[in-house]
């Protein structure tokens, strides 16, 4: 089944970029990033900067990462997959990352949420930005938990 992936959320005072690879089912139903409860993006990365954002309203979430200077997006523009998993996500399209530079100019660091995305890391990493690969935000990784978190405080922090 054909999955259609989410316009990025950033501005011109964005300077990280988080990546994901292509929103799952729960998220394409919500028509929001990171929407399944299973997925600890919203408390992980709300720890980090100090802000309740699993509490917020899905616009506050948006608005207070874009004053972080923090933006999302995903890797892939639409992909097939069955399901919500990664491993799955055939027949890609990628998103148009050129058009960072015009829409984020002070974009200084790429970081991918999991093994899937961070496939593409080489590619933001030849348009000169600072990239890393991180621990992937889902549920499923929460076993890595403690080690997860302290590799996201050391790239939001940066």
């Amino acid at each position: 089944m054909k999955k259609q992936g989410f316009p990025e959320v950033l501005d011109e005072n964005t300077e990280i970029l988080i990546l994901g690879s292509l929103p799952g089912d729960v998220s394409i139903r919500e028509h929001q990033y990171y929407a399944h409860p299973g997925n600890d993006f919203w408390r992980l990365v709300g720890s980090i900067i100090g802000e309740n954002l699993q509490d917020m309203s899905y616009q506050d979430r948006l608005d207070t990462l874009k004053r972080h200077k923090i933006g999302l997006w995903d890797v892939f523009k639409a992909g097939e997959r069955e399901g919500s998993g990664d491993a799955k996500i055939k027949d890609e399209e990628i998103n148009q990352f050129s058009m960072l530079k015009d829409k984020a100019p002070n974009l200084k660091l790429v970081l991918f949420n999991g093994k899937k995305s961070g496939e593409y890391e080489p590619i933001l990493r030849a348009m000169g930005y600072k990239t890393k690969v991180l621990p992937s935000s889902s549920g499923a990784n929460r076993r890595i938990l403690k080690s997860r978190k302290s590799e996201w405080e050391a790239a939001l922090k940066h």
